[in-house]
């Protein structure tokens, strides 16, 4: 069998710690066939892998069984810091769609050193949780849980809040971003049938099957509070007027910074104009500028409508 370049068993290596870290702190029992389906490997290269993990002492053999040393935890634990961390700059301080944080963080956390992390980690303020939700370890291995349970637990009536949306696989992880839901948003159930979980988030109507559901982590809010119904920019049609309300916390990075460099701030009355021929965009007048913003960007930014002041009639004398 032919050996494996240094670079490429190094980041195998870490992918490997990385699986048997997540299985073990789910109470799963990580196999050469969980890891090599994991790592998109054959079982031979995997047996190898495991073989050097085994002489370095990050992994040990218990019979048929293996598990990581505390060496091992702690190298995983650290590949995982830097996986979340990049995630959160992402999320925090580009522009990239959040549909590629995942795979792109998976590449950086093979390339930043522990003391990389930390200068990242400092420079994002010490963030505890990534943008999914996922708990950052820190530079000793310690994190916080984010604590949630899963949507599905909830009854009809409930509220909650969400604090952790799951992104693997990415075709599940897909649909909830399809559907704007991240930690943060509060949600009110108002059906949960086996054949479909119904509920407001911010004041928005979504329906999942309990398979998605299943993913999204939430906790539970006091006394039933009810959820408002909620108004976006986007809702507004040519000609009516709306009050910021806030900015959705999915807009992130230099979105958000380009909204706020507008004057999109609590408070600011706007007023849709025009839509485009094509539908998209729509033009909005913000403090005396006129505006164009697609839909998605529109949704972004909650507002509460503002009526029309009334015309007062003209009277003869």
């Amino acid at each position: 069998m032919p050996k494996l370049e240094k670079h490429t068993e190094r980041i195998l290596s870490e992918d490997a710690l990385k699986h048997m870290y997540s299985y073990e702190s789910k109470g799963r029992r990580p196999t050469l066939q969980s890891i090599a389906g994991a790592l998109r490997v054959s079982i031979n290269t995997v047996a190898e892998l495991l073989e050097r993990l085994v002489a370095r002492r990050l992994v040990k053999m218990e019979g048929d069984e293996m598990r990581l040393t505390d060496a091992g935890q702690n190298y995983a634990l650290q590949v995982i810091r830097a996986h979340r961390l990049w995630e959160r700059y992402l999320a925090d301080e580009t522009g990239f769609p959040e549909d590629e944080w995942h795979e792109r963080a998976d590449q950086q956390e093979h390339l930043l050193t522990p003391q990389e992390a930390d200068v990242l980690s400092a420079r994002l303020g010490h963030p505890i949780h990534d943008p999914h939700g996922d708990p950052i370890p820190t530079a000793s291995g310690d994190f916080v849980p984010h604590g949630g349970q899963p949507l599905t637990r909830l009854s009809a009536g409930d509220a909650a809040r969400i604090v952790h949306v799951e992104d693997e696989p990415p075709v599940v992880y897909a649909q909830l971003v399809a559907e704007g839901l991240h930690p943060g948003m509060n949600i009110q159930v108002l059906e949960a049938a086996p054949e479909r979980i119904r509920f407001l988030a911010d004041g928005r109507e979504c329906v999942l099957a309990p398979l998605l559901a299943n993913n999204v982590s939430v906790v539970p809010l006091p006394d039933k509070v009810t959820t408002p119904a909620a108004f976006r920019l986007s809702d507004l049609k040519p000609g009516e007027t709306g009050r910021v309300v806030s900015i959705s916390p999915a807009c992130r990075g230099m979105e958000r910074r380009r909204f706020m460099d507008l004057g999109i701030l609590p408070g600011t009355i706007i007023k849709a104009e025009m839509v485009s021929p094509s539908g998209d965009p729509t033009a909005y007048r913000i403090r005396g500028a006129l505006i164009g913003l697609r839909k998605e960007q529109a949704a972004m930014i909650n507002i509460e409508r503002v009526p029309e002041p009334e015309k007062v009639k003209e009277t003869g004398n």
